[in-house]
């Protein structure tokens, strides 16, 4: 089981930059994938950012050249770093963790809101 706890999240202006936090409850090279997802009001929950065990990252194309996935695996912890921040930015942040062992478990943490006003 994993435990995802996300920090970070606030009111900012159209321009400015936040990073959010996710402390996994295990080590996060144990984890095959951890993701950034956002849903804001009346739509659905979509991929902003993610990076596998091996390092690879991938990322929405909205958020391209703005946004950078990162980890510290000596905290168990990824960050998502969110530069020049539009108003459509706007959403609740989750942080989502994939384990395959035998089976595949998906984990969520609680979310973080993000506002950029503009």
């Amino acid at each position: 089981q994993v435990q995802l706890v996300e920090s970070g999240g606030g009111l900012v202006q159209a321009g400015g930059s936040l990073r959010l936090s996710c402390a996994a409850s295990r080590s996060i090279l144990s984890i095959n994938t951890m993701g950034w997802y956002r849903q804001a009001p009346g739509k659905q929950r979509e991929l902003v950012a993610d990076i596998t065990s091996g390092g690879s990252t991938n990322y929405a194309d909205s958020v391209k050249g703005r946004f950078t996935i990162s980890r510290d695996t000596a905290k168990n912890t990824v960050y998502l770093q969110m530069n020049s921040l539009k108003p459509e930015d706007t959403a609740a942040y989750y942080c989502k963790a994939v384990l395959v062992l035998v089976q595949r478990y998906t984990y969520w943490g609680q979310g973080t809101q993000v506002t950029v006003s503009s």
